[in-house]
C-alpha cells in the first residue's frame, strides 16, 4: 500500500473541459505549463504542488500553485463515451475479484471471461466480460452460465467517463474522488464502496 507521501508524489491533476467533463490526467509538469500559459479558466480542489521558479531583479521568486483539478477552454466533445475494454480496466472495475468465487487476485492471476463465450456468439464488450481467476475460467470453459453451477457475483457494466477516470488512475486524491463519485452510475456504486 503506497504511503500518503508517495501518493502525493505520484498524483496526477484531473483536467476538465470548460463544461466540467474529465478529459485527461496530467503530470504536475504538464499542469505547470498550462498554468504558466494562463490557460486555466477555473480550478477545484487542494493545491497539489507549489512550483518555485527563478528570482527576478527585484528579488521576487515566482510561484505556481497547481490545483488537483483544472478546467481549460476549448471545444466540448460529444458526451457519449464508452472506454476501450482492456484487462487492466476490467480488473480494476471488478476490484481484482473473481466474479465467480469472490476471491481477490493480482492482475497476473486473473483472466477475462466472456459470460456468453465468443465461440457461442458472445461479444467482447464490457457487459459480457468479467474478471475470473484461472480456476473458475477453466471450470466454466465454453459453457453458458446456466450450463454450470457458477453464478455471477455482480452485474457487469460499461464504465461511464467519470468511472473510467477513476479506474485509470491508481492514485486518485480525495478531492478528485469527491468530484468524480457523484457522477458514477448506479451500477458502479455497489462496486466502488
Amino acid at each position: 500500500m503506497p504511503s500518503t507521501l508517495q501518493k502525493l508524489m505520484n498524483a496526477k491533476v484531473l483536467r476538465l473541459n470548460k463544461a466540467g467533463t474529465p478529459i485527461a490526467w496530467l503530470t504536475w509538469q504538464e499542469t505547470a505549463t498550462i498554468v504558466a500559459k494562463d490557460q486555466v479558466i477555473w480550478s477545484l480542489g487542494e493545491t497539489l504542488r507549489t512550483v518555485r521558479g527563478g528570482i527576478n531583479k527585484r528579488g521576487d521568486r515566482s510561484l505556481l500553485e497547481l490545483p488537483s483539478i483544472i478546467a481549460c477552454d476549448g471545444r466540448v466533445e460529444d458526451s457519449r463515451f464508452t472506454p476501450t475494454l482492456t484487462n487492466s480496466l476490467l480488473f480494476a472495475r471488478d476490484q481484482h475479484l473473481c466474479m465467480y468465487c469472490g476471491d481477490q487476485f493480482s492482475a497476473k492471476d486473473l483472466s477475462r471471461d466472456h459470460i456468453v463465450p465468443t465461440s457461442r456468439g458472445g461479444r467482447d464488450v464490457w457487459t459480457n466480460c468479467v474478471s475470473a481467476c484461472r480456476r473458475c475460467n477453466n471450470r466454466k470453459g465454453n459453457s453458458l452460465l446456466e450450463e454450470t453451477s457458477l453464478e455471477l457475483l455482480a452485474v457487469p457494466f460499461a464504465p461511464n467517463r467519470y468511472e473510467f477516470f477513476y479506474l485509470s488512475n491508481k492514485d486518485v486524491l480525495a478531492d478528485q474522488m469527491e468530484f468524480l463519485k457523484p457522477r458514477f452510475s448506479r451500477h458502479s456504486h455497489r462496486m466502488f464502496q
